[in-house]
């Protein structure tokens, strides 16, 4: 963390510097303010840690605030809430083909939103194979394995659950980006992965 006092000598040498740094000063930051010489030394900072052109993440640019007044708009105009609801039965198409693609039979949860999954092997393992089957996994397979050998074997490039609190034996995935017909290859995908992962469990007794 860095922390620069209100009035500081780095703003004042700053404007001090010769014509030929400033103008080379000015191009660097003309893409975030229009008046770059304006531009105090801890925003300078900022910019730089984010390479200047992803500086607006450090904060709501001028076009955030006019998509999201945009976003604000559309909501309260749609009374009806048309535009969420078909957002949310696209979603929940591509949960149901994810599915489909795996075998797997999901209840019901009113608390699912449908936006992003989870498909724990580790879950799915111990119900499906039997508890050693998820002591030898721990033990043989490293949890990023599982989106290495997707990205390898099928690319299809996942997130390991694990960074997001899920289960590091898991894998992520968004239903919000991708068009529907991909999601019953990502649901075959990770059954063959699994089914992996089983056969050299059985392998390694014999079977």
């Amino acid at each position: 963390m860095i922390a620069i006092n209100e009035k500081n000598i780095l703003d004042d040498r700053l404007k001090e510097l010769p014509a030929k740094e400033l103008e080379a000063l000015d191009k660097r930051y003309i893409s975030i303010t229009l008046e770059p010489r304006k531009l105090k030394m801890i925003d300078r900072l900022v910019a730089d840690s984010r390479d200047v052109a992803l500086n607006h993440t450090a904060g709501l640019s001028l076009p955030q605030q006019v998509m999201m007044t945009m976003f604000s708009m559309s909501e309260l105009m749609d009374t009806d809430k048309v535009y969420q609801k078909a957002c949310m039965a696209i979603c929940s198409t591509r949960v149901n083909t994810l599915l489909e693609g795996l075998p797997l039979d999901l209840q019901p949860n009113a608390n699912f939103a449908a936006y992003y999954g989870t498909i724990d092997f580790e879950f799915w393992l111990r119900r499906y194979v039997g508890e050693e089957m998820v002591t030898w996994l721990k033990e043989h397979v490293h949890p990023l394995d599982l989106v290495y050998r997707l990205a390898e074997d099928h690319s299809i490039v996942l997130l390991n659950g694990g960074g997001f609190d899920a289960p590091n034996w898991s894998v992520r995935v968004s239903f919000a980006n991708l068009a529907d017909d991909v999601y019953d290859d990502i649901g075959r995908a990770v059954r063959a992965v699994g089914r992996g992962y089983v056969d050299r469990f059985e392998a390694s007794k014999g079977k």
